[in-house]
């Protein structure tokens, strides 16, 4: 026994010069992630059409003033299933760091037993074999001396998870307001080029009525009617689409609000386009990267990794545990505590995989190699988000002026099929003209109507490439709980 515990002696004194050496080797080595100073400058296209400088909100979507709108983003952010996921992964990540905790505190086991048998011999009569009852039952208690790390470098790392989970589930909530705001507007826009198309089809049905006059009249030739009739049934043919296109976002957005296609909302058919009364705005790219939730999810995974580097290192060493059990059997119940025997353990253990530890260093560079991964990830996501920013605003500013100018043409389309159709009542112009003024009106509308669903679309992509949508503005390392909203019901009918 002696010899034993100086032989321990020994190996506690051999390992303590190693667990000075290890103490800072069993940290993170990777280097932490760098921002360069250009990312954090004013946007390129801060100066763009349609956009002013002033800090970004993340409740965007209200600067539209449309209280349906706002009813249904709110349901969606209640009961969209994608974000649902999300939370409950955050849930698990959450249950994850609560277990790693635990590894700080001492480790319990009881556990208990009773067997029933017979035991070869001769009782004290004469012989034969008897049975008898046997029970047994013991405490164990053990804690590990975090001396390198292990521990606490875990908990980092759970902790690193559950701020990752925060941030994918802020990424899931900034991908469902865009999408719900997207498809409430792509049913107005498209209920507007119904509305275009049909309007037209009304316009060109009055020229085929008077072309066929003059027909019949002598004035004009039977080509001229076919061909406004062929372009009336060209604008008919838009209709279907556009009824396709408005049930296809209508289905849509049922199923970003957590319906069935049966349960879908119902938008009026005279619902105003979705228009800004102010300019968007953008902030700067420091105030860009630390609103959005990719940003921080990959931050906080890098930082996962630094830890999980400190985890594997910390495998190099002896892992120490102090213990002790206390265990006690005895033939009945009433005599485990009073008569039965007691053994008593006590001392601390040693774990060391030594000297073959080629299995633990290339769990080291592994972590080490997912750290370098999770960096360049980061990178990427510092990249993609101001290249999705700044395209987003060239994008806006594009399609702000192509829309002033397809204003303007479709007000001189106007007024130019207006003077036509009455030079033709007055017999100083021929239906040629109409219906080249005709066409070219129609053109007009159209383009001025898809112009607008453009517009919304491309405010829809800057919205969401600011990163917002999310309540409550963080920093890349904070983390806060999610609010659950109340529902709101649509207005509809």
């Amino acid at each position: 026994m002696r010899a034993n515990m100086n032989l321990l002696s020994r190996l506690f004194a051999s390992a303590m010069p190693l667990a000075l050496a290890a103490c800072a080797a069993a940290g993170s080595a990777l280097p932490s992630p760098q921002i360069p100073a250009s990312a954090q400058a004013p946007f390129v296209q801060s100066h763009a059409i349609g956009v002013v400088q002033f800090p970004a909100r993340d409740d965007w979507w209200r600067l539209y003033n449309d209280p349906v709108l706002d009813g249904l983003v709110q349901q969606s952010l209640v009961a969209n299933r994608d974000l649902a996921v999300a939370i409950a992964n955050l849930d698990i990540a959450r249950a994850a760091l609560r277990g790693t905790r635990s590894e700080r505190l001492p480790q319990t086991q009881i556990n208990g037993g009773s067997q029933y048998g017979r035991a070869a011999g001769l009782d004290r009569t004469g012989g034969g074999q008897h049975s008898n009852w046997a029970f047994s039952t013991g405490l164990a208690v053990s804690y590990e001396v975090d001396l390198f790390g292990r521990v606490r470098n875990d908990i980092r790392a759970a902790h690193a998870d559950v701020d990752a989970a925060e941030a994918d589930r802020d990424a899931v909530q900034v991908a469902v307001v865009a999408e719900t705001t997207r498809a409430y507007a792509a049913i107005i826009s498209s209920q507007r080029q119904l509305a275009v198309a049909r309007h037209t089809v009304d316009l060109l049905d009055q020229s085929v009525v008077l072309a066929e006059r003059r027909f019949r009249a002598g004035r004009t030739g039977r080509l001229d009617v076919v061909r406004i009739a062929a372009l009336r049934d060209q604008q008919r043919a838009l209709i279907p689409q556009f009824q396709a296109d408005i049930e296809a976002a209508t289905f849509r957005l049922a199923t970003l609000t957590g319906r069935t296609p049966a349960e879908r909302p119902v938008i009026r058919t005279d619902a105003k386009l979705l228009q800004l009364a102010e300019p968007i705005p953008v902030g700067d790219g420091r105030a860009l990267l630390a609103r959005r939730p990719d940003v921080r999810a990959a931050e906080r995974r890098v930082a996962a990794a630094g830890a999980r580097v400190g985890v594997a290192t910390a495998d190099l060493y002896p892992r120490i545990t102090l213990g002790g059990a206390l265990a006690t059997s005895a033939s009945g119940i009433a005599s485990l505590f009073s008569g039965g025997a007691i053994g008593v353990i006590l001392g601390p253990l040693l774990n060391w995989s030594f000297p073959n530890q080629q299995a633990a260093r290339a769990r080291v560079a592994g972590a080490e190699a997912q750290g370098h991964a999770d960096l360049a990830r980061f990178d990427k996501a510092v990249l993609t988000a101001l290249e999705e920013t700044e395209t987003a605003l060239s994008r806006y500013a594009a399609e702000i002026e192509k829309r002033q100018a397809l204003q303007s043409a479709r007000d001189q389309a106007e007024q130019a099929a207006r003077i036509t159709r009455a030079q033709l009542r007055e017999g100083r112009a021929d239906s040629l003209a109409v219906l080249d003024a005709e066409r070219t009106l129609a053109e007009a509308e159209a383009d001025l109507a898809a112009s607008d669903a453009r517009l919304a679309d491309a405010q829809v992509d800057l919205f969401r490439a600011l990163g917002g949508g999310w309540q409550n503005g963080r920093a890349p390392v904070a983390s806060t709980a999610r609010s659950e909203p109340s529902p709101v019901v649509t207005s509809a009918s």
